[in-house]
């Protein structure tokens, strides 16, 4: 069986608007089909910020302009993002593995991901999502049950960050992987569904994009996962002027420079903590995060390894 790696897209892999999305996938696909040529199983995930804030806004503004429309939940607003991100990156990498000569199928799986509807996060939402909204507006989304936080110039909604319990499609995922296909999945963190019956409801939250997709890499058991992100390597002191690169770093030493507040919250922080995860006792999982750059993502020194 070949190895099985999980590749997560940041922000930078994708653009914010349309066409700079279209654009940033040609050099992203490149990054990606390297580790396809170094014969890995690939699963690629992906923000989506940008986007789902941009599908939520347009939608949000259609129904304040038809009144025989309604809002369009934030669940449906994930799997929009993921099926046009979706269909970018796959044509891009199928477009950059046949200039390769490498004929092999890439799909899209729209995944829903279980969660808790008791976690802590339902209690206490921190995730800013949406336009900026009148204090008319905010009170009407408080009185929908909806959290909404006061910023420059008005308020935002707030949703919650649960963890990730289950992987729907998981089966699918490795079905898919089994046939040798590449698999892109779990796209912005998964669309966030709680079960009721037999039935699964969209549930009012965001899953951190790197903690799903380090779910996703246990899940599949894969060896490596790599993070592709705006730096080269993790820093310690970053930004001043005893800023020093990380080449490699053990889960005890991430684990002591998490909970020492080394890393900034809203952006590596999460990463350090999704590799954590996903390596947990493992002697063999090891976690790289690099920046995207097609010429030096397999390079021997690139990035910053974590393991055992």
């Amino acid at each position: 069986m070949k190895k099985r790696i999980v590749i997560a897209l940041g922000h930078n892999a994708l653009g914010i608007t349309l066409p700079q999305q279209q654009e940033a996938i040609v050099n992203t696909a490149k990054a990606i089909v390297k580790f396809i040529e170094q014969d890995f199983s690939v699963v690629v995930t992906h923000s989506n910020g940008p986007q789902v804030s941009m599908i939520h806004s347009a939608m949000s503004e259609f129904a304040k302009n038809h009144s025989e429309y309604t809002a369009t939940p934030m669940s449906v607003c994930s799997a929009m993002s993921q099926s046009y991100i979706g269909y970018d990156l796959q044509n891009a990498i199928r477009a950059e593995l046949i200039n390769r000569g490498i004929y092999k199928t890439v799909t899209t799986v729209l995944t829903q991901i279980a969660v808790d509807p008791y976690d802590e996060a339902f209690y206490n939402p921190q995730k800013v999502i949406g336009r900026v909204l009148t204090k008319e507006e905010a009170e009407v989304e408080e009185k929908k049950g909806n959290h909404v936080k006061e910023v420059d110039g008005g308020y935002r909604r707030v949703v919650a960050t649960p963890k990730p319990m289950e992987i729907i499609e998981l089966d699918s995922i490795k079905a898919l992987l089994d046939a040798d296909q590449v698999v892109i999945a779990c796209g912005g963190g998964g669309i966030p569904v709680l079960a009721q019956g037999n039935m699964l409801k969209g549930a009012s939250a965001v899953i951190e994009k790197d903690t799903a997709a380090g779910f996703l890499a246990d899940q599949i058991d894969a060896e490596m996962f790599v993070i592709l992100t705006g730096v080269e390597k993790v820093c310690r002191n970053y930004r001043t002027d005893e800023e020093r690169q990380l080449d490699y770093i053990s889960v005890e030493e991430a684990k002591k420079l998490l909970a020492d507040g080394e890393f900034e919250e809203q952006t590596m922080a999460p990463k350090i903590q999704a590799a954590v995860d996903y390596i947990g006792d493992s002697a063999i999982r090891k976690a790289l995060i690099t920046k995207l750059n097609p010429d030096s993502v397999m390079g021997e020194k690139a990035g910053t390894m974590i393991g055992k």
